[in-house]
C-alpha cells in the first residue's frame, strides 16, 4: 500500500494534469497538506481520523502569522484554506479506493464575507491616463492599463498574451484558470493603445508585453516577456503618480471592470463568464457595491433632509 506520502504526490500530480489546477494552487495544496500531514505524525491513510483533524484545527488555531505579529493567529480564511485542501486530498483517496475518513466529515468554517479594494471611477481615469508620453514605457503601460479595464483580465492571463492578437477583432479567446477558454472584449481605447505600442516596438519578441531593454541595448532582438509582478509593480507605481493613496494592484482594475459593468445594467451571469468565475457566487460579491435598482429606491424613497 502506498504511504500517505506518496498519496500526496500522486493527488498533487493528479490535481495538476486531470483537474488543470495553476502552479500556485499546487503550491499551497502542497504546503498545507504537508503541514498536515507532519502533525499527525502517520504514513497510514486509516490514521486520518476525525479526532486528528479536531487536534490539528485546535492546533491551527493557535498558530501565529508569522507574516504580522507573534500574537496575531492565522486568519479563519487560512485555516480555511487548509480544511479544503485535507478535503480534496480525502476525496482523491476515495477515488482510488483507499481506506480514509470520509471527506464530507470535514467540515469548513465560516469565513467572513470577502470586501473588495476599489478606487473611485475619477481614480481609475488618472490612473488610465498616468503614461502619457510617446516613450516606449509610456505606450506598453498605456496599453497594459486599457487592456485590463477592456477585459477584466487576470494579470497571468495578461502576460501570457502574444503579439499575433488579433486586433481586427473585439473579440479575443483566453484561456484562464484550470484550462478554461473564455471570451473577453477589446475597447477601440485599447487596441488604439495596443497598435501604438507595438509599433513602436523593434524587437523579436513573441510575447505581447516585454521588458524595456536598458539603455546602450535597445536594439537588442531579444528581451524577456513581462512578468506578473513586473506588471504589478508598474501598476502600484502608476498609481503612486496619479495621487491614489490606496493599494492598486491589477486585480483592482479588475474589480472595477467588473462593478463598471453590474452598475451600468449588466447582468450577473454575463458578467460572471466575462470575469471566468467558477461559480456565480464569486462573482455575486460584487452586487453589493453595484445594485443601482437599490441605490435608486433609496433615492426615491428615503426621506433625506
Amino acid at each position: 500500500m502506498a504511504s500517505l506520502k506518496q498519496l500526496k504526490t500522486q493527488f498533487l500530480e493528479y490535481t495538476e494534469i486531470e483537474k488543470g489546477r495553476a502552479a500556485r494552487t499546487l503550491e499551497n495544496y502542497d504546503h498545507y497538506l504537508s503541514r498536515f500531514l507532519a502533525y499527525i505524525k502517520t504514513d497510514d491513510p486509516k490514521n486520518i481520523t476525525d479526532e486528528k483533524v479536531r487536534e490539528f484545527r485546535i492546533w491551527l488555531n493557535r498558530q501565529s502569522n508569522n507574516h504580522k505579529s507573534d500574537i496575531e493567529t492565522l486568519s479563519r480564511k487560512t485555516q480555511g484554506y487548509h480544511l479544503i485542501a485535507i478535503r480534496a486530498f480525502l476525496k482523491y483517496l476515495v477515488r482510488q479506493g483507499v481506506a480514509s475518513m470520509a471527506p464530507e466529515r470535514i467540515e469548513l468554517p465560516k469565513i467572513p464575507e470577502r470586501s473588495l479594494d476599489l478606487i473611485t471611477r475619477e481614480e481609475l481615469q488618472r490612473l488610465l491616463d498616468s503614461p502619457s508620453t510617446t516613450d516606449l514605457q509610456d505606450l506598453r503601460d498605456k496599453a497594459i492599463l486599457e487592456l485590463l479595464f477592456s477585459t477584466g483580465l487576470r494579470v497571468s492571463e495578461l502576460c501570457s498574451l502574444t503579439v499575433d492578437l488579433n486586433l481586427s477583432s473585439d473579440e479575443l479567446s483566453i484561456r484562464g484558470k484550470g484550462g478554461k477558454v473564455r471570451v473577453v472584449f477589446l475597447s477601440p481605447d485599447a487596441k488604439k493603445h495596443i497598435r501604438e505600442y507595438l509599433k513602436a516596438r523593434k524587437d523579436m519578441s513573441e510575447a505581447l508585453f516585454v521588458q524595456l531593454p536598458a539603455k546602450g541595448k535597445e536594439n537588442k532582438k531579444e528581451v524577456e516577456a513581462l512578468t506578473k509582478r513586473s506588471v504589478e509593480r508598474m501598476v502600484k507605481q502608476r498609481a503612486i503618480q496619479s495621487g491614489i493613496s490606496k493599494k492598486v494592484t491589477p486585480h483592482v482594475i479588475r474589480h472595477c471592470f467588473a462593478t463598471d459593468l453590474l452598475s451600468n445594467g449588466a447582468d450577473l451571469r454575463s458578467v460572471q463568464a466575462m470575469l471566468g468565475h467558477a461559480s456565480i457566487s464569486t462573482t455575486q460579491i460584487y452586487t453589493h457595491v453595484t445594485d443601482k435598482h437599490l441605490r435608486d429606491v433609496h433615492k426615491k424613497f428615503h426621506n433625506s433632509k
